[in-house]
């Protein structure tokens, strides 16, 4: 099967032209809002509060999963064009990059609203995955991220347009070899199955900071799992004897640190 050939653009009038990656991430600040409206309304949030961090959010995310991504994954083509950084629509948006940037604005808006940091990211963790979901989605639509070489019948055929800085035997316009579409695979992980997970896990009371924490244990594994069908990125390769790439060596102490929320709370409580 090869992969299939998606406009980027969803819609031009005239001058005006919407992008698919674009869209994507207006999707998931849209479903931040909805779920964060019917989500304060028992948790002593209200809707300006949810507005006020879809807010912070979207500046947060943005830059800091923007410059997360091209100080991490690439760093030498924003040596050779600067101006790339802010060319978003292009797509490269970092995971932990945006999850830092989001960190920065929930601190922020807890000190606007004298609120403690863990009763925000409390509030706000269940909101994030089905955004994480979308915008791996608009890394599917853009070609991005393309899986390792499979047989298996999930494999596609990426365009050598895709692959060109992993392979120098791909000519025509698409590779001869069937990949993994690791876009898809951590778009239904780390947006369908976390969102699930975190959802249900916050229905009930808990300690302050253990929804934060599942949220970090839950996505840094699922995403650490997921890494293992992804085709590290050239110039970063693979680390600790050729096992881990980059995203799982940084899933790590993601995920201690929400074993240390979850740990941490639940033993004081």
């Amino acid at each position: 099967m090869q992969y299939p050939a998606i406009d980027p653009v969803a819609l031009e009038l005239g001058p005006f032209a919407l992008r698919w990656y674009g869209l994507m991430y207006l999707l998931a600040f849209a479903a931040f809002y909805l779920l964060g409206k019917a989500r304060a309304r028992d948790r002593g949030f209200t809707t300006a509060d949810v507005s006020d961090l879809v807010f912070y959010g979207v500046a947060g995310v943005v830059l800091g999963g923007r410059v997360g991504f091209a100080l991490v994954y690439g760093f030498d083509r924003l040596g050779q064009d600067p101006l790339w950084l802010f060319r978003i629509w292009e797509g490269g948006m970092s995971f932990h990059g945006g999850l830092l940037g989001a960190v920065g604005a929930m601190w922020l808006q807890a000190r606007v609203k004298g609120r403690g940091f863990l009763e925000v990211a409390d509030f706000v963790a269940p909101l994030v995955p089905l955004g994480l979901g979308f915008g791996r989605l608009g890394n599917f639509i853009n070609t991005e991220l393309p899986g390792r070489i499979t047989e298996s019948p999930a494999g596609v055929h990426f365009p050598c347009k895709a692959v060109y800085d992993l392979t120098a035997t791909c000519f025509g316009e698409f590779e001869a070899v069937a990949r993994h579409v690791s876009s898809l695979y951590q778009a239904f992980a780390e947006g369908l199955v976390l969102f699930v997970v975190v959802w249900l896990y916050s229905r009930h009371a808990r300690p302050t900071g253990s929804v934060a924490g599942i949220f970090l244990i839950a996505g840094g594994c699922l995403r650490f799992a997921t890494e293992f069908f992804r085709e590290p990125d050239s110039h970063l390769g693979l680390f600790l004897f050729d096992t881990l790439s980059m995203g799982q060596l940084l899933s790590i102490p993601v995920v201690a640190l929400g074993i240390y929320l979850m740990t941490g709370r639940w033993a004081n409580r």
